[in-house]
């Protein structure tokens, strides 16, 4: 059962909100009238009796807590930064299961929560980014994978697994055979546009090459650093996975830019410890 987060987190906000201005501008003006009224009948109040008339409903004192904290939280989750867990190896070895990370919410423009409707401009997405976004089948699951292809852009990778961006190959620099993996993983340096990242080639795993894909307008081409185990862009046509369960990523279901890795926890269920030896930006 999945909740829709943002939508829970702004009702919330509203509901005490207007329990603090119910409070405001209903019951305080007559918890004061109260006050001056029993003031106005005894010589000397009593303390008691003053703390009593003068207490909030129990209701209203809950909302009136929880709504600065709330508020907060919505705008800085909303419009600043929100923090997402990488449940899958996609993105390795950018990003390993388990990771921790920080998304800029804004780098892309300042959308409305729950209806993200963008309302300022700020940027776009670049080649090379690390972006969360939406699935564009099912909006409710989030995902996060590199932006390989931009509006108009021709993309295609090969059957010997080269990606090309308008008929040019991607530069990338051959670094070694993974740790441990006997010789069937493979590590490249990849340059997308102006940043340089690692990716992840398994000598063992075929993969569909050979189409080419134009990007279009206002949608984006993703694509997993883990190349041979990244569902993504590259399947929206594929006959094994159906055409509903993948495709381009359209401007509406961006969330915001991956930046940094703050905790890495990778398996909560073995009774481990989080640790921090991942902290560090992301390229």
């Amino acid at each position: 059962m999945s909740f829709n987060f943002p939508l829970i987190l702004v009702v919330a906000v509203a509901v005490c909100g207007a329990l603090a201005l119910i409070d405001l501008l209903l019951l305080a003006p007559k918890r004061r009238a109260a006050i001056a009224a029993y003031e106005g009948q005894v010589g000397e109040p009593d303390a008691q009796v003053l703390q009593r008339l003068n207490k909030e409903p129990l209701l209203v004192e809950y909302g009136k807590s929880f709504f600065p904290v709330l508020a907060i939280v919505l705008v800085l989750r909303s419009f600043l930064l929100e923090p997402f867990q990488i449940p899958s190896g996609s993105m390795k070895p950018t990003l390993e299961v388990g990771d921790f990370i920080l998304v800029n919410k804004f780098a892309y423009g300042i959308r409305l929560p729950v209806v993200d409707t963008k309302i300022i401009e700020v940027g776009s997405p670049q080649r090379g980014d690390v972006m969360v976004f939406r699935y564009p089948s099912n909006p409710s699951i989030n995902y996060i994978k590199r932006v390989v292809g931009l509006p108009g852009d021709r993309v295609s990778y090969t059957m010997d697994k080269r990606l090309l961006v308008n008929g040019q190959p991607v530069a990338e620099e051959f670094l070694g055979e993974e740790p441990g993996s006997l010789g069937r993983t493979l590590v490249y340096k990849e340059k997308l546009g102006d940043i340089e990242h690692m990716i992840r080639k398994q000598l063992n795993r075929n993969v569909r090459g050979g189409d080419e894909w134009v990007v279009p307008e206002g949608h984006y081409f993703m694509m997993g650093d883990n190349r041979d185990d990244s569902n993504d862009s590259r399947y929206w046509n594929d006959a094994a996975i159906p055409k509903e369960l993948w495709g381009m990523v359209p401007d509406q279901n961006i969330v915001g830019k991956a930046f940094a890795v703050w905790m890495s926890w990778p398996d909560p269920k073995a009774r481990n410890l989080p640790n921090f030896s991942r902290v560090g930006l992301i390229r």
